[in-house]
Parts: C-alpha cells; structure tokens; sequence
C-alpha cells in the first residue's frame, strides 16, 4: 500500500529555486518535504566521469553526460541527441536547452554568472514600447536580490562604475577574482572599438565563504567544480535538510488534486517502479525549472481544470523564452592564453539596453575563458600530425585559441510555446515535452550588427580561421513558460509567483520571468523564490 506523506509546504524540485524556498520555510519552522525527480548526485563520481568522458565530448563542450541519467527522470543530452526535449519551428536550435534532474538542479553545471536584471528589463513594454513588463519594478526586487547574492556568495566588482548597471544599495558580498591574461588582454584589444570589457558578477567564492573554499582556477566550472568553490542549490537543499526539511529523491511529480475552492490538496508522485504516493499539504511550490514546470501542470489538468493547473489564461506553456546566441572561433594573432581563471570571467555589455530595444534586441558580448586545449588537440589529430610537430600544433593552438559569444534578448510571443507530446512517452508513460521556437524579426534584426560585432572583435585579434555559427545556439537561461503578470487573462502568476488560478499555488522557477533581458536568469530566479518565500510565510502567518 502506497505511503501518505503530509507537510506544511511541498515543494516539487530541489533546483536553486526549490531549495532556497525549502531554506526559507525550515527557517520558519515549517515542516517541508521535497520531491526531486531525479536521483541523488554525486560530486566525485561527475568528476571522475568528467575525466574519463572523451575528447570530442570535451572539444564540443558537452556538460550532461557526467551526470547520472536515470529511465524515470530523463533529462536532455545532446552527445548525441537523447530525444528528450522534442523542438521545431524556425529556430529549433536555438532551444535545444541542457537541464539536469537530480538533487540540486541543473546550477551543477552553471557558468555561475550572478547578474542583475536592469531596470528597464522589468519595464520593457512601458519603456519601449515591446515586449511586458514584469508585476513589479526593480526597486521592489532590489532587496530579493541582495539576499540571493549573500545566500549564494557572489562575488563583484565592487567600487567599479559600470554603464549600464543595476543600482545597488550594498556591495556584493566579495570582490571579484583578478583577470587571468586573456581577459586581460582582450580588454585591452576591444577597447578601441568602444567595448567595456567588465567583470561578471559571479557565484564562487573570491575567499573562503559560508565553509566552502577560495576558487583556485581549475577553469571546469562546466560541467563540474571539482573543489566546491562554485555555487550550486545542494547547499541549500543540504541546509534545508539539516533544519528538517525532507527530499525525496526519484519522485517524479505527475497529477495534482484540488478542492472545490480550487485550491491544491495534493501532488501525487510516482517511484522508478510506477508505484504511486501521495503527498498533502497547505501549500505548495513548483520549482522544477522552465521546461518541467510547465509540463507538470498541463499533465496534471484535472476535472476542475481541463486545460491544466493554473491555466485558465491559456498561458501555461507559452512564451518560451531564452537568450539565443551566436558563436564565433578564431585564431588569434598572438598567446591569448585562454583558461586562467573561471569560465567567464568578464563581458561587454555596452548593448544591454538602449533607446533601440524599441526596434531590436539589446545584447551582452562575451569571450568564453573555457581552456582550449581539448579543441587544440582535436583539430591537431585531424590535421594528421604526429610527435613533435602534434605537440607543437596543440600547444601553439591552445594558446591562440578564442571563443566569442552573443546573447540575444528575446520578446515573450505566445506562439514559442511547450506542448506535451503526442508521440513520446518516457518509461513511466509521461510525454516528453515538446517546443515550438521562433526567435522572431526582433532578434533577427539585431543579429546582423551582432555578426558585424563580432567580425570586428575578430579583426582586432587579428583572426584566422574564423568560424561563426550559422544557425542561432541556445543558453539554458529557460524563462517565460509560465509567464508574471497583473491581469490573470494573460499571465499565470502574479508578482508575488503565486498563481492566479490557485491560492496556495506558488511558482518559484525561472517560467514566471516577464522579459529575458540579456544576461543569464539564475539570480532573477532566486530572487523571485525568495520573494514568493516572504509571501508564503506571510500566508501561514495569518492562516
């Protein structure tokens, strides 16, 4: 006989966003229970499989298959295609995204970039005219943000002035790391084309912080932190854990039920072997990422709610968005030295906003600082060097090797949308999701002057061998599917992440995000979870 499981609040997802609600509410001294589709992660067994992994993996930057793939929670790979996350339309390849279920969440493998939205991003239909603005402004975000940067450790340029920049009322909790000499250098180089080369707020640590250690430069943030010096939410589900919190790991959420007032009563779960639970609670969050939380609730529509939970608007699933990119290899004329240091260390963002967003996207350049010694010696091989001359071909490639990248800011269209397959089942009889993508005239438009951006960086490198995507390439920054707003007609959740349709409904993931601006989301998230937390916790007050 199935177990009956109860708690305060219930969580579906152990992401950054699940585990930092799940901190807040054991804090409180809520009881918590936690439901993770995927399994437990191991840190020493990622890396020891990150090593072992081939070097075509590594020359093409595959960061999903160190981590452990189970039948009952499948995630996406790429190396090859697994045919989990199912894309058409004109732009397919631009959300082909990388997500990792297990306990902790997909911020395993994360650059750590830890930045803040700008202003004008939660303003952007009432600025410039395209796009929606989110349910609040960033003044009302600013103190959710301070908090996620203390609860994740970031680390920032502090005393530098920076245009454009989110206004601050505190430091970031660290100063950044130092430049390793290819950022160094490649300041120096874009400058005269009027680029400001700038430091990337990060999640690791520049000193010992919150008991984890000093980043010491092994440059595989992606897929793995060897050290534990990068930021990743198990710290925050271990926290949980430690105040009471319970996860239950390879619990694969797939029906809800509601009462006659519409709200939730409970999640029901199944194990790997279909064997199905049920959990009841007061209230309940989901926060299992911007694919999986859509999906979750058009598959647990029920009788009450035919189109699925917290879908009277017909928004659930809809406004797909991410930043989709460009990238660019090259030779560069002199050692640049790639590789000291994390993986992104700095970034132009020059073009983040601008009068223009009301006719094109607002963009962030950035030169991936990914050590290029496995792409060096692939190339060599190919080349049918052997000896001496191979070692000298790797070692001359390593050093002259550059990566560059764009980042698009998308418009929320209702038309991007996740749907659930008609014709993939995984093994537990769950659709896979499936994506219609189209970036739209709106990006497509600013990617022209972004490829003439980056054929003018290349330049100033003095690049050979310049090869440029063709098709645009996607981030993982998932937003959109599960869209904030103010009228309950056109939005599924409110300012405060909670759902319109459900009171005791929260929605802590990257879905309730308005407009994707140009950097990546994870600190936005986390910020919202803690938000909604507050909420939460103002709902139990005065239940």
């Amino acid at each position: 006989m199935a177990e009956d499981l109860s708690a305060d609040v219930v969580i579906v997802g152990t992401g950054i966003c699940g585990s930092f609600v799940a901190h807040e509410m054991a804090k409180a001294g809520l009881s918590v229970i936690m439901l993770e589709a995927g399994p437990r992660i191991d840190r020493d067994e990622v890396v020891e499989n990150w090593r072992n992994m081939p070097p075509h993996n590594k020359s093409e930057y595959d960061y999903a298959t160190p981590y452990p793939l189970v039948p009952w929670a499948p995630h996406t790979n790429y190396f090859p295609d697994n045919g989990y996350l199912h894309v058409d339309g004109p732009d397919r390849t631009a959300y082909m995204q990388g997500i990792i279920k297990g306990v902790g969440g997909t911020t395993w493998h994360w650059a750590a970039s830890s930045w803040r939205y700008l202003v004008n991003d939660f303003q952007l239909k009432s600025t410039y005219g395209v796009g929606r603005d989110y349910a609040f402004t960033y003044d009302e975000i600013e103190p959710y943000y301070f908090k996620a940067e203390q609860e994740i450790g970031v680390c920032g340029p502090n005393g530098m002035d920076i245009v454009p920049s989110a206004p601050r009322k505190q430091p970031w909790p660290m100063d950044s790391m130092p430049y390793g000499p290819a950022d160094r250098r490649f300041t120096e180089l874009v400058k005269p084309l009027g680029f400001e080369n700038t430091p990337v707020p990060q999640g690791r640590n520049s000193r010992p912080y919150d008991n984890r250690p000093q980043c010491c430069g092994n440059n595989n943030c992606m897929p793995i932190c060897p050290i534990g010096a990068m930021y990743h939410a198990v710290y925050h589900a271990q926290k949980a854990e430690a105040l009471g919190a319970r996860i239950i790991p390879n619990a694969v959420a797939y029906a809800m039920e509601t009462d006659a007032q519409n709200n939730i009563t409970a999640i029901k779960y199944y194990d790997p072997d279909k064997q199905s639970f049920r959990v009841t609670g007061k209230t309940f969050v989901i926060a299992a990422n911007g694919i999986e939380t859509p999906k979750l609730l058009l598959l647990a529509a029920n009788d009450r709610n035919p189109r699925g939970i917290a879908n009277s608007s017909d928004q659930v699933g809809r406004n797909m968005m991410d930043h989709p990119g460009i990238g660019m290899s090259f030779q560069a004329a002199e050692p640049m030295w790639v590789g000291g240091g994390s993986v992104q260390m700095s970034s132009i963002t020059n073009h983040r906003d601008g009068p223009w967003r009301s006719e094109y996207s607002a963009i962030q350049i950035g030169m991936n600082n990914t050590a290029q010694n496995s792409r060096a010696g692939m190339k060599a091989l190919s080349m049918g060097l052997v000896g001496h001359k191979l070692d000298e071909e790797i070692r001359k490639r390593s050093a002259h090797g550059v990566d560059i990248y764009v980042n698009h800011e998308t418009l929320a269209h209702p038309d991007n949308r996740l749907t659930l397959s008609t014709q993939y089942k995984d093994k537990l009889g769950i659709p896979h999701p499936h994506v219609y993508y189209d970036v739209g005239e709106y990006v497509r438009t600013s990617a022209v002057k972004s490829r003439q951006h980056l054929m003018n960086i290349a330049k100033a490198l003095g690049g050979t061998e310049i090869s440029m995507s063709q098709n645009f390439t996607p981030n993982n920054h998932i937003t959109g599917g599960t869209i904030m707003g103010k009228d309950p007609r056109d939005s599924v959740v409110d300012g405060w992440c909670r759902t319109h349709d459900h009171r005791n409904l929260f929605l802590a993931t990257g879905g309730a995000m308005a407009a994707a601006g140009t950097v990546n989301s994870t600190l936005t998230m986390a910020a919202l979870a803690l938000r909604a937390s507050e909420e939460i916790l103002r709902d139990m007050k005065h239940a």
